[in-house]
C-alpha cells in the first residue's frame, strides 16, 4: 500500500517556512488577486454548506413523506 508522503521541506516547515512561503505568494499573486480568490473560496464552501444542508432536508422530507402509518386499526377507529 503506498501512501502520498509530502515533500520534506513541508514536513519541516516552521513558522518561519510558512511565513517566507506567504510571501512569496504574496509577491507572485498581488494582494488583491489573493483576496478575490480568498472570496471566492469563502463563497464556494457556502454554497457546498447550502447544498448539503438542502439535501439533508430533502432526505428527510422524503422519509417523512413514506413514512408508514404504524397506529393499530383499533385506535384509529376510537379516535375517529
Amino acid at each position: 500500500m503506498s501512501y502520498l508522503i509530502a515533500p520534506s521541506f513541508i514536513q519541516n516547515a516552521g513558522p518561519m517556512g510558512i511565513l517566507l512561503i506567504a510571501v512569496v505568494v504574496l509577491v507572485l499573486f498581488g494582494r488583491g488577486k489573493i483576496s478575490s480568490l480568498m472570496g471566492e473560496v469563502g463563497k464556494g464552501i457556502t454554497a457546498f454548506k447550502k447544498g448539503v444542508n438542502d439535501g439533508a432536508k430533502q432526505l428527510e422530507d422524503e422519509a417523512s413523506e413514506s413514512a408508514k402509518d404504524v397506529t393499530p386499526d383499533e385506535d384509529k377507529d376510537n379516535k375517529a
